[in-house]
């Protein structure tokens, strides 16, 4: 494969993305046609990452519904396909929007992502993905703070997600998406 110069390219799509030489360790992404990339995240970001994907799993096994996957390629459009950090999709939802290649096609309900130190990756996270997340009908989206061990929760309201709460390590976690979930937020942070 060859690499594609990013200056050569306005705004990104999917078909640029497959021109790259994809580096061992980064992720690619594309939102409203830029491309962001990251490098491989902290050990707590991915701590934290591992922790939520397992209490919503244990969720789901105790009698909830759905699926729950870690990173999976969400591709709206040509010019937004993103990897949140962990999703939950139920399954109702999951036949409609599961692509061939294993790739969702559309917003799952859950949307979890998991703050990266940086200023822009912080940007990322609270704008850009919000924005999109927003836009294309992500019913309820998570940030999770692993450094203020703080979890904001935005829910769809009036066709918007909007903060409803900002919950801190002594507080409780429930949603109104996945009926009997609860859990103390210290216990999705390391440490």
């Amino acid at each position: 494969m060859s690499t594609l110069p990013a200056e050569s390219v306005a705004r990104w799509t999917i078909a640029d993305l497959e021109l790259l030489s994809q580096e061992e360790g980064k992720r690619y992404e594309i939102v409203e046609g830029e491309l962001l990339v990251s490098t491989q995240p902290h050990w707590s970001h991915q701590e934290t990452c591992n922790n939520i994907a397992f209490e919503l799993t244990a969720w789901v096994r105790g009698g909830g519904n759905g699926k729950v996957v870690s990173a999976p390629g969400v591709i709206f459009d040509d010019e937004n396909a993103v990897a949140p950090d962990v999703v939950w999709v139920s399954p109702e939802r999951l036949s409609l929007i599961l692509g061939e290649e294993g790739k969702l096609h559309d917003a799952p309900e859950l949307t979890v992502e998991v703050l990266s130190p940086g200023k822009l990756n912080t940007r990322r996270d609270r704008e850009a993905k919000l924005r999109l997340y927003s836009t294309r009908g992500v019913r309820e989206y998570w940030i999770a703070d692993w450094q203020a061990k703080s979890l904001q929760v935005f829910r769809r309201e009036q066709a918007v997600l909007k903060l409803v709460v900002t919950l801190l390590a002594e507080d409780e976690l429930t949603s109104p998406l996945l009926p009997g979930f609860k859990v103390n937020v210290a216990r999705l942070f390391p440490g």
